[in-house]
């Protein structure tokens, strides 16, 4: 698979799980947890693939991709501490919506830019073969991302 296909694929999901969230009911606390739990897990994974390989590549390979990936990283270090955050955070805190709400909020900026402003750039400059050689690479690291949002590179800089 496309490293980029397989990157807006996980976006997807995670925006089902977003939506998901906002029609859960005021009170729907376990439900909410369940969702909340699934998107850490998600994101994680996602982050950990992105910052483990395609980002380097984008990097090496797209060199006026830099500050892009750079400020990526940086959103992925306010994500994962959020997430790190909403991992022990009861769902009946009445912080706990808000804090979901923030964290939607900013992973849709991110998702926006890397899909509309960098994925483009990456796609030509790359090339077919590449991306898929950089697709499979992810999709088996996939299994060795981190549970804890917190040993996501991003988390630590």
């Amino acid at each position: 698979m496309d490293a980029i296909v397989l990157l807006k694929d996980d976006h997807k999901t995670v925006e089902k799980l977003f939506k998901q969230f906002e029609k859960a009911g005021e009170s729907a606390y376990k439900e909410k947890r369940a969702i909340v739990d699934q998107i850490i897990h998600e994101l994680t994974t996602h982050a950990y693939i992105e910052e483990e390989i395609f980002y380097p590549a984008a990097r090496a390979g797209v060199p006026d991709t830099e500050d892009h990936v750079l400020e990526s990283v940086e959103e992925h270090h306010v994500v994962v501490w959020m997430m790190s955050e909403l991992k022990n955070l009861d769902p009946q805190d009445e912080r706990f919506d808000a804090k979901v709400t923030v964290l939607m909020e900013n992973v849709r900026h991110h998702v926006e830019e890397e899909e509309q402003e960098w994925f483009p750039q990456v796609r030509e400059a790359m090339g077919r073969k590449k991306l898929q050689e950089l697709g499979e690479q992810m999709e088996k690291a996939k299994a060795d991302a981190p549970s804890d949002p917190l040993a996501v590179s991003s988390a630590k800089q």
